[in-house]
């Protein structure tokens, strides 16, 4: 066992760090904005894959040359591991999963969704649209975003979880522990794995370096609906459970390593706090509705990421009216907000 001996000062820094302790990151190319995706291939016994990538030739073709650099094949993986729900994450699943025989294992609230994605992400879809209609996205972007939502869907995957994984217990390998973590905001499973010993955190999409994860407001992976999910709420709640690990190293789904995420977490509370003011400012003697906020912020990157903005305006909303500074009004099926008068 390999545990770092010193906190690492660059991204090639602890990327080295992490290779001593077994653990290589490989990144997969995605058809999305995000760009590649990060897995992570720990070299213990079983020999475990973190994530998998979307499923397109493209990523398959890259991910089976990164595992023969460090001499291993698609057939060698024993157990495949997934962070979240997302499609870039789990995309390759099935095809792994069926040419390994791998065990699969991701959280226990996720198996269901997992037993058929389609049908699972076009109830996704079916939610998202209700979100977007009932908070002021014109009828005819609405259905244009679900058409495209529909078309992305084969970069998902379906799959048998083998390893129900449940928060707040461990993974066990030959030569680590890792204990789980639920740590819903970004998505309803989002899930990352603690190494104790060694003090690495592999995060999924939970905390990234260059980038803030967007909380997207997501259908639940169990119980009703309504009222609609607080997805910021519950971020941030999740960051502050994160900030009190004694991390030397975070290992994210995308990009570089996370230094010093005490730091990062703080900045990325302080941003949402001033996201929120301005919210509350463009909310100034007016009703208006999230859709209406996005365009004012935005402009027209709110029309072509209507839902990513949607689902951060809606967050801060969210924030304003837990502190009791905005209120959420409906008529005709369309919810408003104003500021409240203090």
């Amino acid at each position: 066992m390999t545990t770092p001996d010193r906190r690492a000062t660059s991204a090639e820094d602890a990327l080295a760090l992490a290779q001593r302790a077994g653990i290589h990151r490989i990144a997969v190319p995605t058809p999305f904005l995000v760009g590649r995706v990060n897995c992570y291939l720990i070299e213990d016994e079983p020999l475990t894959l973190i994530d998998t990538g979307p499923n397109s030739g493209k990523s398959l073709d890259d991910l089976e040359q990164a595992l023969a650099v460090h001499g291993r094949r698609i057939e060698d993986l024993e157990l495949i591991v997934l962070t979240h729900q997302h499609m870039d994450h789990l995309g390759l699943l099935e095809i792994l999963a069926r040419r390994s025989g791998a065990e699969v294992a991701a959280l226990d609230l996720l198996v269901p969704y997992l037993e058929s994605f389609s049908r699972s992400a076009t109830t996704d879809d079916e939610f998202a649209q209700a979100v977007m209609r009932r908070h002021g996205v014109p009828e005819d972007l609405a259905t244009v975003l679900g058409e495209l939502a529909a078309a992305f869907r084969a970069f998902g995957s379906s799959g048998r979880v083998t390893v129900a994984l449940r928060d707040g217990e461990t993974l066990k390998l030959r030569d680590r522990t890792l204990r789980i973590f639920h740590r819903p905001g970004h998505s309803p499973s989002d899930t990352i794995l603690w190494d104790e010993e060694r003090e690495i955190l592999i995060a999924g999409d939970h905390l990234l370096a260059s980038i803030s994860s967007n909380p997207l407001i997501s259908r639940p992976l169990s119980g009703p609906v309504e009222p609609r999910p607080r997805a910021l709420l519950q971020y941030i709640d999740s960051l502050r459970a994160t900030r009190e690990l004694p991390a030397r190293l975070i290992m994210p789904g995308h990009g570089d390593p996370v230094l010093e995420h005490v730091e990062l977490i703080d900045e990325r509370l302080r941003m949402h706090r001033r996201r929120a003011a301005r919210v509350l400012q463009i909310l100034d003697g007016e009703a208006l509705s999230a859709y209406e906020i996005a365009l004012r912020m935005w402009g027209n990157v709110a029309v072509t990421q209507a839902y990513l903005t949607l689902s951060e305006v809606l967050g801060h909303l969210d924030l304003l009216a837990e502190a009791g500074q905005a209120v959420e009004r409906e008529a005709d099926g369309v919810s408003r907000f104003e500021a409240v008068a203090v």
